[in-house]
């Protein structure tokens, strides 16, 4: 794979994204309109009506991915330049999932607070940040105040997207196990971006703060632990267990954010009755699937993994949730916001699955169960569910800035937008 993998990025046009002019560029007259003369009338409009922008220039439909390099992809601090790759396909999954167009920025800064000026000096660009492969503790500092000081919507997917997708997943797992969020018992390997955001979403749908015992790489935060960053404060615990097998007996939800092979079948056949378990470390999980599932039967579990049931995969977020606040003119992505995309895939679960959807996975029938506990990152149906959620939930809060046509009128203006799409030669192909 790797000869094929670098062969597919080094094939002219190098790399996986272009810019295409979507106005004619056929004669003089056509010029003299996309520059010279003719360009001077939209900016001159814009200078007078600044919202203007979003009806004379793409910034309405523009998404800048910007990282630094500092935690890219499971390879680490690897730099910014060695990052440009990963970004240039999130462009493009934000393209062919939500029709959404980015530039992808590789900003060569790791002090924090530079960061953040470089950053918030970009927003007459864009419609919306997504923050991408940050290294924490710092990435909870930059989003936070980016999010505060810009007008447009700033999301880090590496905190967010798992969360909202972990979330969808446990609302499912729930209803089939007939077990109520208050009474859980979760246990979070990890505390990181990812970990402390599924943390703060699991909280909103009913899990007890307290019920959360988290670990980083030291072992359990308990009340003995000195010297934690402040992120982590919250999830200290009056406990004596120390290690992840010493909290592990009695649980009901597992949550992996963490590196493989961390967890034994010993310790998952102590969990709590009817258990769930996420484990989400790639490219190999906390413990194989099989294993996990030979030690427990009545587990459901997860991975990040395509080749097992029920993958996390944050493409069923961050395509869509961008789609819903660009359109609305979200200010920001707020909780209710992430919360409704969450529901929203936790809805289209249930709803039976498309022939074509089906055949997709090489599966005669997709349905609603242990096995299918969110949605399949091919289903087209994904946009059409959670944009217009979270475009709902933007109006309800009031961060959005220009009106919603209500959900008929957005569907049909989404197909709209999904019907220009055209889809490049395939990998399989060259």
């Amino acid at each position: 794979m790797k000869n094929h993998a670098l062969e597919y990025h080094s094939r002219f046009p190098k790399g996986k994204t272009k810019v295409v002019p979507t106005k004619p560029t056929e004669n003089s007259y056509d010029l003299s309109l996309a520059y010279s003369p003719g360009v001077a009338y939209p900016c001159l409009e814009i200078e007078k009506q600044p919202d203007l922008v979003y009806e004379y220039t793409n910034r309405g439909n523009l998404v800048g991915i910007i990282t630094n390099g500092t935690a890219i992809l499971g390879l680490g601090n690897i730099g910014a330049s060695a990052g440009k790759p990963v970004m240039e396909g999130k462009a493009v999954l934000f393209k062919k999932f939500a029709g959404i167009d980015v530039f992808d920025i590789e900003i060569n800064e790791t002090d924090p607070e530079k960061f953040i000026t470089i950053v918030k000096a970009l927003e007459p660009t864009f419609g919306g940040i997504n923050l991408e492969d940050i290294r924490a503790p710092e990435c909870f500092h930059i989003e936070k105040t980016l999010d505060q000081s810009m007008k447009i919507p700033v999301f880090h997917d590496d905190q967010h997207g798992t969360a909202i997708i972990s979330t969808a997943a446990l609302l499912n797992s729930l209803v089939l196990t007939g077990k109520k969020a208050e009474n859980l018992k979760v246990v979070i390997n990890g505390a990181g971006a990812a970990a402390i955001s599924i943390a703060e979403m699991l909280t909103h749908i009913g899990v007890k703060h307290e019920s959360i015992y988290m670990l980083d790489s030291r072992g359990v935060i308990n009340h003995k632990r000195t010297n934690l960053h402040e992120s982590k404060l919250p999830f200290v615990r009056k406990t004596d267990a120390e290690t992840l097998e010493d909290i592990f007996p009695g649980t009901d939800l597992f949550i992996g954010v963490s590196v493989a092979n961390v967890v034994t079948e010993a310790m998952v056949k102590t969990m709590a009755e009817k258990p769930i378990m996420f484990a989400l470390a790639n490219p190999d999980p906390e413990i194989p699937y099989p294993d996990a599932k030979r030690a427990r039967p009545d587990l459901i579990m997860a991975t990040g993994r395509s080749d097992y049931p029920n993958q996390v995969n944050n493409v069923l977020g961050f395509p869509f949730i961008f789609r819903g606040a660009l359109d609305v003119r979200a200010k920001v992505v707020n909780m209710e916001m992430k919360l409704a995309a969450a529901y929203a895939l936790s809805e289209l679960t249930k709803i039976p699955v498309p022939r074509e959807v089906c055949e997709a996975y090489n599966e005669v029938e997709i349905r609603f169960g242990e096995d299918y506990i969110i949605p399949k990152p091919l289903d087209e149906r994904v946009l059409y569910h959670v944009a217009p959620a979270v475009a709902e939930a933007a109006v309800k809060t009031g961060v959005n800035q220009v009106e919603y046509p209500g959900r008929e009128a957005y569907v049909k203006f989404l197909e709209s937008i999904m019907a220009q799409q055209k889809e490049p030669i395939s990998a399989l192909e060259i």
